[in-house]
């Protein structure tokens, strides 16, 4: 083992920082004909989600895209179409991802090697937070190798024909993840090394450093669980359910900027006349957003009718020019055993329910389509399980989420995006009339989802289904258990 001590840490000059996403993958490990980061979750593919990532980051100058050959024109067209400012180059990865580095290194030959970091990451790992490319950018003022990794939650095992050779201590074994980072003189220097020797072959570059280079110390910074790598094909549902939780913490807009960003905008709100809706639709015109109400209680506005949604549609654009978001939170809730239902329930229940954000979303995507807007559903915390006596409500939320998810990639290209709010049980007339009256503080308000309502809108996120939560997703053992007890409770 290199005596890592032997060399220390030297501190860095100022330097020019440049992201590699390495996206050579060609899918076939989880049986795709196209490369699996360009498969879409949560509205963009894999590739955009990544790019997005590092394009937000205010420590990466510039960010180059390593894309297997057949997809290059592929990739390009995700940079252009979503605007993505850093990225410079895309451009053939090699076979093999030693190679894949090198013709990166290769790319970067203009550059000062002593004033230049390099971030490799894998184009597969979308979920990877600024927190962690920070810590890396941080590291390498002091460090010149920096590795990402998370502990190991298993017991890892030595296996030498399936018989068990060793049992490491798991308090000194780490999962590794990426970005890794380097200064470039570093990494280019183990890899000349490296290609002098004949049997060289390695996994990832931390490994060519640490043999190649051992005289150079390579830092961990604590990585997260959620930067998982897409590889199977179980990662691609655990990745887009990881999306919808990572959105339980969405933007937050301030007075101002609601004011700057829905000024002279149209608001269409089905459901305006109470609860969430109303929210919504105050919230909105007292920031300068003309707003159109509908409701069967005050406008005889049937969401379940399509000519109803039409005729509302119509109404709100012929008198401003314009419909920016449309909102709906129109729902009907009712319990009971399903073969006990009355068959007029079913089918009110089925229309109110379901079919109206199907009728809202074909009526509203025109108008939606000229000015780049957005859909707004809502859903239930029942939707992720049937629940008994719930049977038609938790099922047609779970079809509003499934409706989300899908039209977000058929309207992905034409700028239209959609998103559904997952409020916690929240005081409603609607909550009301079915579970009576309930203990003080033990339902979130109306206005509070109204208001993360409105930042989902006015933020760029589409696909996503958002959570609404009174206490942080971060809860003691106690107050997560107490709030998976509240749970079992529709809204």
């Amino acid at each position: 083992m290199p005596d890592i001590t032997a060399s220390r840490p030297k501190p860095a000059p100022a330097t020019r920082t440049v992201a590699v996403v390495l996206a050579g993958g060609s899918g076939q490990r989880i049986g795709l004909a196209t490369p699996k980061q360009l498969l879409k979750i949560a509205g963009k593919t894999i590739l955009e989600h990544t790019l997005t990532v590092f394009e937000q980051a205010q420590g990466v100058d510039e960010v180059i895209v390593m894309m297997n050959p057949g997809f290059v024109a592929d990739a390009q067209n995700i940079v252009d179409r979503a605007g993505l400012a850093k990225v410079t180059q895309v451009i053939p990865g090699g076979t093999s991802r030693n190679a894949t580095t090198q013709l990166a290194l290769d790319a970067l030959a203009h550059l000062p090697a002593e004033t230049t970091n390099v971030l490799f990451h894998d184009a597969v790992r979308p979920m990877l937070s600024q927190r962690v490319i920070d810590d890396c950018v941080t590291a390498l003022d002091t460090f010149e190798a920096v590795d990402v990794a998370i502990p190991s939650s298993d017991t890892i095992i030595e296996v030498d024909d399936e018989l068990i050779t060793d049992v490491p201590t798991r308090s000194r074994l780490r999962r590794g993840q990426t970005p890794q980072a380097f200064r470039l003189a570093t990494i280019r220097d183990a890899y000349t090394r490296a290609w002098e020797d004949p049997d060289f072959e390695a996994t990832d570059d931390c490994s060519v450093v640490l043999r190649y280079s051992p005289g150079v110390p390579i830092h961990v910074v604590a990585g997260e669980e959620q930067n998982m790598k897409v590889t199977q094909p179980v990662d691609i549902f655990i990745a887009d359910k990881l999306f919808q939780l990572a959105t339980s913490s969405t933007p937050e807009f301030s007075e101002d900027d609601y004011a700057r960003e829905l000024a002279g905008k149209t608001v269409v709100v089905f459901g305006g006349s109470y609860g969430i809706g109303a929210g919504v639709a105050d919230l909105a015109e007292l920031h300068g957003a003309r707003v159109f109400r509908y409701s069967r209680s005050a406008t005889r506005t049937n969401v379940a009718n399509p000519d109803d949604v039409a005729g509302a549609l119509e109404q709100a654009h012929s008198a401003t020019g314009r419909v920016d978001y449309v909102v709906n939170t129109a729902g009907v809730l009712r319990i009971g055993r399903l073969d006990q239902t009355d068959p007029a329930e079913v089918e009110d229940t089925l229309r109110v329910n379901y079919l109206a954000p199907v009728n809202i979303a074909r009526a509203a995507f025109p108008y939606l389509r000229q000015t780049g807007g957005q859909l707004l559903l809502y859903t239930s915390s029942s939707y992720t399980r049937g629940r008994a006596e719930y049977s038609l409500y938790s099922s047609t939320k779970a079809a509003t989420v499934n409706l989300t998810q899908a039209l977000a990639d058929e309207w992905s290209a034409d700028g239209v995006r959609i998103n559904c709010i997952n409020p916690e049980r929240t005081q409603t007339p609607m909550r009301t009339k079915a579970f009576g009256e309930e203990p003080a503080g033990s339902l979130l308000s109306s206005d509070q989802v109204a208001r993360t309502s409105v930042d989902v809108l006015l933020s760029d996120l589409t696909g996503h289904v958002v959570d609404v939560r009174r206490e942080s997703p971060a809860l003691s053992p106690a107050g997560a258990r107490a709030q998976e007890k509240e749970r079992e409770g529709a809204k």
